[in-house]
């Protein structure tokens, strides 16, 4: 699995915001300067960050962009699906190289139940790291992912376990 460039560099423009602090903002070019880009790929950026919601612009002398709400506010996952949408969704399914109109395996595809299962966690994850929580050095974050173990989201943790009684392994 990869990230793609618009998902890594509209992070890093986020993150740039978020250490600015509360209502500082910063320009294209203070932003495109601070991540080496082009005044063009970080204007794109900000359009989608901003059609997302994350973000806000100002016109004039004084303007420039700003997070949307308070960085303890936002999610990595937010920002994420703003930039590239959802890591997988079962829309996934309908586009496909095969010469048919739907999937040989829309009916029992164990694979859509793995790629369901690793977004609930990767989502589930980072929804918990805040835009805030990035706001810190690289031996900070790697304590922090630490203290933070990777496993399910809340709501799935809360979900009753089947019983291993029905005889036999699943």
């Amino acid at each position: 699995m990869k990230f793609s460039a618009i998902d890594e560099y509209g992070l890093r423009c986020m993150l740039q915001m978020a250490k600015k602090g509360p209502g500082g903002s910063l320009t294209l070019v203070e932003l495109a300067k601070g991540e080496d880009l082009t005044v063009a790929y970080i204007g794109k950026l900000m359009a989608i960050l901003r059609k997302g919601g994350l973000v806000k612009s100002t016109r004039g002398q004084s303007g420039g962009y700003q997070l949307a709400k308070p960085a303890q506010e936002i999610s990595v996952n937010e920002v994420l699906q703003a930039l590239g949408g959802k890591l997988y969704s079962r829309e996934d399914c309908d586009k496909f190289p095969g010469q048919h109109d739907s999937c040989v395996h829309s009916v029992d595809c164990s694979i859509r139940s793995l790629w369901t299962g690793l977004d609930r966690v990767v989502s589930g994850y980072l929804t918990r790291c805040k835009l805030s929580d990035l706001v810190m050095t690289e031996p900070q974050m790697g304590q922090w992912l630490q203290e933070k173990p990777v496993g399910l989201s809340p709501l799935e943790n809360s979900k009753p376990k089947e019983s291993s009684q029905a005889g036999g392994m699943k």
